[in-house]
């Protein structure tokens, strides 16, 4: 017989110790509260960081996967960005060039897996090809080399000024390499053209004293410079009247001859004309007036029946000097004595006392710097600009480098003059590039125009253009069926 025993008792759990208790909620306590104090401050740059990271491969991947793309970004995107200075936001290389660098490596990229795949790759020598290679060198290689010639070591400052030409045959290969039909083409001129009219607006409010205009270009654009003179001239976001005149009137030049060939819709050049024709005037820069006087006549030589459809839009001459009218009389003020504008007498002292007494004959021969900035000795401003568009060809790279850039505007003139009898956007494309070629020599004589903001892209964009796989001539057997032949317009043409 068995026997239940009672149930034994089990002495009740200790309490957890208060002592311990508390310091774990203090130091939890303590680590939200550096948490919490960590992600305020580092939480908007680790977020902003994060989603520039995001938008750098989402761009690399879109130019890998259609290149296309890649000249559409940059093209609508130049006047926007590329005005912001170098360290900004990227070190040493403006916001535009960073971007150029990464969609040029991102399509080639592209490229390369398309020729792993077997596809072809459309790379045929030109004969541009040949005096464009030379001026790249004359202008990078031959500087620099000419500096290690006479015993002395490259800055890191002539090493960046060698950059801008590498920048424009970056964007001559990837516009030339990725254009491959008209539509493609009429889409690229709408990009150019219509940002551009977005410059002429804000050149134009900047003229009318429009105070958050003014701010937002304060803030993000020209922080040194002050609201006086934010509003005496239309710098807007490229930070430069010069290279905003060139701007405006280049796009002005290719809506010209895309209306001269029927292009774009009659209200929309009616539209991009008037503010495009305003903006020159707000530019408020006396090269810009000259640019335009000589594009004038040139197209009214070159398209004779543009003369006949002038008079019916006389109208708009008067509409636009009204807008433009208070950066053009302000600019008129401000003449000299002389007959001159009194920044013109300016820029001949910082020649004659600056830059023509460094020349000798070697350095006539070879150039001076890569480098044409010097730093001001006075105390009222930090550098002084070389203004005189040949003469830094000399001061660059002495004799060789100018007769590379003779060498290359001959054959971009007698290319460009093959082209204009083309229909459709590609001979509009090159007469605006014959046009806007010839004022680039007359401008160079004031200033560098090649090399200013925007000014170079355009040009060597359109060059790629009258070089590119559009214009290349191909026999039938190398042309598919339903592609045109460059003699004939696409169907579609007018109507992208």
């Amino acid at each position: 017989m068995t026997r239940t025993l009672p149930p034994r008792e089990v002495p009740p759990a200790a309490p957890p110790s208060t002592a311990i208790s508390g310091r774990l909620e203090l130091g939890a306590a303590a680590v939200a509260l550096l948490g919490g104090l960590l992600a305020a401050l580092a939480g908007p740059v680790v977020t902003i960081a994060t989603l520039g990271v995001l938008a750098a491969v989402g761009l690399f991947a879109v130019a890998a996967y259609r290149p296309i793309f890649a000249t559409y970004i940059y093209l609508g995107t130049l006047p926007i960005i590329a005005g912001i200075d170098r360290g900004n936001l990227f070190p040493l290389v403006r916001p535009n060039e960073a971007l150029l660098a990464l969609l040029v490596a991102g399509a080639a990229l592209g490229g390369y897996l398309r020729f792993c795949r077997g596809e072809p790759v459309p790379f045929r020598l030109h004969r541009l090809d040949v005096p464009l290679a030379g001026f790249l060198l004359l202008s990078t290689v031959w500087p620099l080399a000419s500096l290690m010639l006479r015993g002395q070591l490259p800055l890191i400052t002539e090493v960046v000024a060698v950059l801008p030409v590498c920048k424009l045959v970056g964007i001559y290969l990837l516009v030339r390499f990725t254009v491959a039909t008209e539509e493609q083409l009429v889409r690229c001129l709408r990009l150019i053209i219509w940002p551009g009219a977005v410059v002429a607006v804000i050149a134009i409010l900047q003229t009318l004293q429009f105070g958050p205009m003014l701010a937002l270009l304060e803030a993000g654009w020209s922080p040194e410079a002050s609201a006086g003179e934010l509003s005496s001239r239309g710098s807007t976001t490229l930070a430069s009247p010069i290279a905003t005149g060139d701007y405006i009137i280049i796009c002005l030049v290719l809506l010209l001859c895309c209306g001269a060939r029927g292009m774009l819709d009659r209200r929309e050049r009616l539209g991009l004309g008037l503010v495009l024709g305003t903006g020159v005037l707000a530019a408020g820069q006396f090269s810009t007036w000259i640019s335009a006087v000589v594009a004038g006549v040139l197209i009214l030589w070159r398209f004779p029946e543009l003369r006949r459809r002038a008079k019916r839009f006389l109208w708009v001459v008067p509409v636009a000097f009204v807008v433009g009218a208070p950066a053009f009389i302000g600019r008129l003020e401000g003449f000299a004595e002389l007959g001159v504008p009194i920044s013109w007498l300016g820029r001949w002292d910082n020649l004659s006392n600056f830059y023509i007494p460094e020349f000798g004959l070697l350095e006539v021969l070879i150039g001076v710097s890569p480098d044409p900035v010097l730093d001001a000795p006075e105390t009222w401003r930090d550098v002084i600009y070389l203004e005189a568009g040949y003469l830094q060809f000399l001061w660059i790279g002495g004799l060789p480098l100018l007769a590379g850039f003779v060498w290359l505007s001959v054959e971009v003139l007698r290319r460009a003059k093959q082209l204009t009898s083309r229909p459709g956007a590609v001979g509009a494309t090159a007469s605006a590039l014959e046009i806007c070629w010839w004022f680039l020599l007359v401008l160079t004589v004031l200033d560098p125009h090649l090399t200013l903001r925007g000014t170079g892209d355009l040009l060597f964009a359109m060059l790629a253009i009258i070089t590119g796989r559009l214009c290349v001539e191909r026999s039938p057997a190398e042309r598919s069926p339903a592609e045109p032949s460059p003699a004939e317009p696409s169907p579609a043409e007018g109507r992208s």
